[in-house]
């Protein structure tokens, strides 16, 4: 360090703040690891990983109509760091920060401003805690790639290099969530346009051919490994018939606008500052080009959580990105409009109030029953009471609770249909077997403990409620009841007659 401390971080303020990122993006998600469950999707997501460790594939060993990307990063992440849930939620936070380096790294290849990127960097942090996404949810882990593969597109230099990074990271993404494909036809398409305005029809063909190839190759090579196990019929039904049944359904047309406007209110930060972005970036040429990318992007993922017709909350964490940059543009913008001496100063002042209230939105819950954050909650336990009792090759159903007690237990699965709303919910109709012959099944094999919430009773099939009354009333007793906010969850226990 030089004599002066000062100019040495004068100097080398760009770098700091760079290595910063990852402490402020943890600071801001710290509240990740006190739950065992933030969403349902990423209980089971942990709980395929664990059983693929376990020699159980994903589809035939554990069932979902998700690509296997998800399990497979929760798995490699359980490989390095072991199996626990801090290693999830530290995966999720990885995500967040390689997100925020990719909008970065976008930012600059457009030739904006850097401190305009690292806002966004920052706001993608912050309300990454809204709409479920403090879990690593498939929209969190699939970010940085797509954020990655539209930095690539936008930036100059040898076509096939950018090309093949493009189509490697798409891909990838693809193998996590295939609603990734529109922002991936946009990757493609702002590579391509310079091609198409020279009109070099050959390289424009070639690349898309290219492309297209580098995008299926990863699918193609899990499809392959399925075929030498057998199973691949296993996973056209879950990878391909599934989804295409489930997004041929629609939820009507209120509770459509009623999630959107639940969304809107939790990204009211970012769509204040993309309005702001539209109203002060038409000056500047580099920031009314960000601006058009930005909302062409927000534009294109729109038709990502428009597509499966459902409007589940995570499914707009999809937007966050553009919005994010969008949000940086409009900070940037309204702070060089109002000619503030101090621009870095004041844009910190604007990311840090937004980046507090969408903790603070975050924290207000978990503080409703007072400061006992940290204090284990009803999965673990439940699982704590269960693990004192259960012997090896023990089972415990969980009919219409979170997956992840399965997880916590350590117990043998009865079924490869953990997730409740496949098995006796209202998605039953996707697994493509007989739901009701499997939970007859899995009650006959007489599992030591049922887990039973009460306030997803009637969310239930009527003839799974019948058999799941009959078995308790038959030969199991009332082990403990706990209080949520929602309502109570009952742990029950074999009798030992049985």
């Amino acid at each position: 360090m030089s004599a002066d401390p000062a100019a040495w971080l004068n100097r080398h303020r760009w770098s700091l703040a760079l290595a910063a990122l990852p402490a402020l993006v943890l600071a801001i998600r710290w509240a990740s690891f006190l739950p065992s469950v933030i969403d349902w999707d990423e209980s089971l997501y942990l709980l395929q990983a664990r059983e693929w460790l376990r020699g159980n594939w994903p589809f035939s060993g554990v069932w979902d109509m998700h690509p296997p990307g998800a399990p497979a990063a929760i798995a490699l992440a359980f490989l390095i760091f072991g199996e626990s849930l801090g290693t999830v939620r530290l995966l999720g936070a990885f995500c967040v920060i390689a997100t925020g380096y990719a909008l970065i790294a976008l930012v600059r290849v457009m030739g904006g401003p850097r401190s305009l990127g690292y806002a966004a960097a920052l706001l993608y942090a912050a309300h990454s805690l809204q709409l479920g996404g403090l879990a690593s949810n498939t929209e969190i882990l699939f970010a940085p790639l797509v954020v990655s593969s539209l930095a690539l597109a936008l930036a100059r230099g040898p076509l096939w290099p950018r090309l093949i990074g493009m189509g490697v990271l798409i891909g990838c993404a693809l193998l996590i969530k295939q609603v990734v494909t529109p922002e991936g036809c946009l990757a493609y398409a702002i590579f391509a346009w310079p091609l198409l305005r020279a009109r070099r029809w050959g390289m424009l063909f070639a690349t898309a051919a290219a492309y297209a190839a580098l995008c299926l190759a990863p699918t193609a090579l899990v499809a392959g490994i399925y075929a030498l196990r057998g199973e691949f019929g296993i996973w056209v039904e879950s990878t391909i018939l599934a989804p295409l049944q489930y997004a041929a359904g629609r939820i009507p047309l209120e509770g459509m606008f009623w999630r959107i406007a639940l969304a809107a209110l939790a990204l009211r930060w970012l769509l204040a500052l993309a309005l702001a972005a539209m109203l002060f970036a038409r000056q500047d040429p580099v920031l009314r080009r960000l601006a058009r990318f930005g909302l062409l992007w927000l534009a294109t993922g729109a038709l990502a959580v428009a597509g499966p017709g459902f409007f589940f909350p995570h499914y707009f964490l999809i937007l966050v990105p553009p919005l994010a940059l969008l949000g940086g543009i409009g900070a940037y913008a309204f702070v060089r409009f109002i000619g503030v001496a101090r621009l870095r100063l004041a844009m910190a002042a604007i990311i840090g109030f937004a980046a507090v209230d969408m903790m603070a939105v975050d924290l207000t819950p978990r503080l409703q029953r007072g400061f006992s954050m940290g204090t284990p909650d009803t999965p673990r336990r439940m699982a704590a009471l269960m693990n004192d009792e259960l012997q090896p090759g023990d089972t415990i159903f969980v009919p219409n609770y979170q997956p992840v007690v399965y997880f916590l237990t350590q117990a043998r699965l009865p079924t490869r249909f953990p997730f409740p709303v496949h098995l006796t919910g209202s998605f039953a109709n996707l697994a493509g077997v007989d739901t009701d012959a499997e939970v007859a099944r899995i009650l006959a094999s007489k599992p030591r403990f049922i887990v039973l919430d009460r306030t997803e009773w009637f969310g239930m099939r009527p003839s799974a409620m019948s058999m799941l009354t009959e078995a308790l009333e038959e030969g199991y007793e009332l082990a403990a009841s706990f209080a949520e906010e929602r309502g109570t969850v009952e742990l029950w226990r074999r009798l030992e007659a049985e």
